[in-house]
């Protein structure tokens, strides 16, 4: 099936749609995934199988869609998600994100309160940028970013991961783990015990962040970043289904 298409700040946004009853799921993949990634493709064999509605789409510079990756910043991957809900989740999304994806999705939920209804969240990352990349990075790493506008890491992708200035500044000023975050739907956090991009510790911090007083959180033993195991996509959506019972 091809892609279907949206204009969202000058450039085409590809996305597939699952027909079927609300609340709308979308969900929102990681850095450099993309929208044929395995959890992406479960859950919308789960959701057309259940009559549940549900996108799937590639944020700006990823995938099928159009831009340049080290041209994208969490501002515009964030804008990216709220163009789906304008588009076709105002009345009522849950957002399922992933990794990068989770800090855009909290991001989205912030800035259309009365559309996002719940959360799914799989290892999340917000403020990543700063509060690990930046971070981890020695002074000459931060020197190259300052002098050359961008810094390669591998990645395990075909290509590595390119972290430009503008995604650094831009990070740096859209951080929302010191909290506090004002949600109050259901949120359901998956971490993988083994992931060695995301930590427990991390995700943890998203707890005490959240106004939510609805919040599970699961650690997967033997879990990795991708938690698209079997068992893993089963969990995610139980986890899922979690979140639309209490809806």
């Amino acid at each position: 099936m091809d892609a279907q298409y949206i204009k969202h700040q000058g450039t085409d946004l590809a996305y597939h749609r699952v027909d079927g009853h609300g609340p709308m799921i979308i969900w929102c993949g990681g850095l450099k995934s993309d929208m044929e990634g395995s959890k992406a493709v479960f859950l919308a064999d789960q959701c057309e199988a259940a009559g549940q509605a549900y996108i799937r789409f590639d944020y700006f510079g990823h995938g099928q869609s159009e831009g340049e990756f080290t041209d994208g910043t969490i501002s515009r991957w964030a804008s990216d998600v709220t163009a789906m809900i304008d588009r076709y989740g105002t009345g009522g999304t849950v957002l399922i994100g992933s990794s990068m994806g989770g800090w855009a999705s909290l991001l989205a939920a912030l800035a259309r309160p009365d559309a996002v209804k719940g959360l799914v969240l799989i290892n999340p990352a917000p403020d990543f940028t700063e509060k690990m990349v930046w971070a981890g990075w020695d002074d000459h790493k931060r020197q190259m970013l300052i002098e050359d506008g961008i810094v390669y890491e591998p990645s395990d992708y075909d290509e590595p991961y390119a972290y430009s200035r503008a995604l650094i500044e831009d990070g740096r000023a859209q951080q929302i783990l010191d909290g506090p975050i004002d949600f109050e739907g259901p949120v359901e956090i998956l971490q993988g015990a083994d992931d060695p991009v995301v930590s427990p510790d991390h995700s943890r911090l998203i707890i005490n962040a959240l106004t939510s007083d609805r919040v599970g959180y699961t650690v997967v033993k033997g879990g990795d970043h991708s938690l698209s195991r079997p068992q893993d996509l089963d969990r995610l959506w139980t986890a899922l289904s979690a979140v639309l019972t209490q809806l």
